[in-house]
């Protein structure tokens, strides 16, 4: 292969925290080696699938000759290929740090940052020149922590309103005379872990069926539940909405270091995974865009893009940092991967009631130290063709608009869980993508076939046929909530028979009421 190697676009990278020292030469790494498409899928823009997972590799994997390349640099550079797959688009390598070092041109080290030690590296990763072109993203590298649990415990002295998830779900409206039969959710977790016997005590509490869960390792990751204040809390969290609000589902959890690496992998082997086929994935973690690399956000877009094409809907936590996504540098931010045109961001909302309905409604802020939703206009992708449609103008600089929908997120008005035997009250972002996730179970059942992509069909229904509750009221810093979409809350929180409704008829329905984008405060 040529030996003239370049800068891999959107792969720099700078270590955070204090450096700690060398890695030792002959220290194990692997990577994933992440191949652009043989040829990009089609999105379908009215749902469903366009491809099934048996043939999808075939046309829109990685192409034959991209992998034998990656084989002659492995060889070349005394690496091993440990794992190949199509349909994913990944080669995993494994070597040496020494020999990794030299593969591609890097430099490595061993950091400390907010009490942890990971490996990081240093600019760009370089590439043969013929390979680069080939290649979407390398990671694995640099295996620091990249995402966060998108959820919030709300303090045990707390006074405050809280719901069972299935009583949330009374209060959308959700149809619940079918209970997801048929339909699997894949639950993607960087972290914790839980324990059977809580599910069976849970949900014989709620009296609903304990839906059937089981557990994915990737990349050596396992279900590790350990104490309610560990990242335990997100995983049930998670599986108790699901489960509550679908219990005929089946549920997999999907378990993965919290590394770029991890949650790639992750991703697309939730998206292609033949065995258990899930037509719904909720992700509860994130982080704001400019944590990122912009290969490690495209790769993971372009994942969710071919889950688009076979149908699958990935709802995903918005954040819980407001506007400006937790970042301190005064500008706004929106997390990532909520912010991928391909997947439904999910913003969060306080949600009021009495004598089984709403009362109230308002955008989740409960200032610097209680959370916010996040919200706002992406930095990396551009906005997609379904928002502008809409008649959703970005500001300056701005483009994808992050959330989508929304539904209850404020601890203060939270859900009951049961975490390692401990009943809590939680709340932030992360319980909406789990929520959306059952609801679109749900929906999938009563269609008869999966909804998958439907941003353009959602953003294209006639405001008069009510499938979403406007929120109208608040902020999440610097946007506020107004008639229409906004960057706070979206398009709302879930009507849910009548979204069925509209869903129901939405190759008939009209064009779409223009609806504005969401107000600075």
């Amino acid at each position: 292969m040529n030996s003239e190697k370049i800068t891999l676009p959107g792969s720099q990278r700078q270590p955070a925290g204090t450096r700690v020292g060398d890695l030792p030469g002959d220290e194990k790494i692997d990577v994933s080696v992440i191949l652009k498409p043989r040829e990009r899928v089609p999105i379908p823009q009215k749902g469903g699938a366009v491809v099934s997972r048996a043939d999808f590799a075939a046309k829109y994997g990685a192409d034959p000759r991209a992998i034998e390349q990656v084989r002659e640099f492995a060889r070349e550079n005394n690496l091993t290929v440990v794992e190949v797959s199509i349909a994913r688009r990944t080669v995993k390598l494994e070597g040496t740090a020494e020999d990794m070092t030299r593969a591609f041109d890097t430099q490595l080290g061993r950091y400390e940052h907010n009490g942890r030690q990971y490996r990081a590296r240093s600019g760009g990763i370089q590439l043969p020149t013929e390979l680069a072109s080939q290649v979407e993203a390398v990671l694995g590298l640099d295996n620091r922590p990249q995402a966060q649990a998108h959820f919030l415990v709300r303090p045990a002295a707390a006074a405050a309103v809280s719901y069972t998830p299935r009583q949330v779900a009374e209060l959308y409206d959700f149809p619940l005379d079918v209970n997801g039969t048929g339909e699997t959710v894949g639950i993607l977790e960087l972290g914790g872990g839980y324990k059977p016997a809580d599910l069976q005590t849970y949900f014989s509490s709620l009296g609903v069926s304990e839906p059937t869960v089981i557990s994915v390792s990737v990349d050596g990751a396992e279900n590790a539940p350990t104490n309610p204040n560990s990242s335990d809390a997100e995983v049930l969290l998670d599986i108790e909405v699901v489960g509550a609000v679908a219990p005929g589902a089946k549920i997999v959890v999907y378990f993965a270091p919290n590394t770029d690496q991890g949650f790639q992998d992750a991703l697309t082997t939730a998206i292609h995974d033949s065995t258990n086929n899930p037509s719904v994935i909720s992700i509860s973690w994130g982080d704001a865009e400019s944590n990122w690399t912009a290969q490690a956000m495209t790769a993971m877009d372009s994942a969710a893009e071919d889950g688009a094409a076979l149908g699958v809907t990935i709802c995903v936590a918005s954040g819980d940092g407001g506007s400006s996504d937790g970042v301190t540098d005064g500008a706004n931010h929106v997390d990532f991967p909520a912010s991928s045109p391909h997947v439904l961001g999910c913003g969060g909302t306080s949600l009021q009631s009495a004598n089984g309905a709403i009362t109230s409604e308002t955008v989740w802020n409960d200032g610097a130290q209680g959370g916010a939703t996040g919200g706002g206009y992406s930095a990396q992708f551009p906005e997609p063709s379904w928002q502008t449609s809409a008649g959703i103008v970005p500001p300056s600089g701005g483009g994808r608009g992050v959330p989508d929908v929304a539904g209850d997120a404020d601890p203060q008005t939270g859900y009951n869980v049961l975490v390692d035997g401990e009943s809590l009250v939680i709340g932030g972002t992360s319980a909406v993508a789990p929520l959306w996730s059952g609801l679109i179970a749900l929906l999938n059942q009563k269609l008869g076939k999966p909804l998958g992509f439907l941003q353009p069909v959602i953003y294209g229904l006639p405001e008069s046929v009510g499938a979403f509750h406007d929120i109208t009221s608040g902020s999440n810093g610097a946007y506020s909530a107004g008639p229409g979409w906004d960057a706070c809350s979206g398009l709302g929180s879930p009507e849910g028979e009548k979204l069925l409704a509209a869903l129901s008829g939405a190759a008939s329905a009209g064009p779409a009421k223009k609806r504005k984008s969401g107000r600075k405060s």
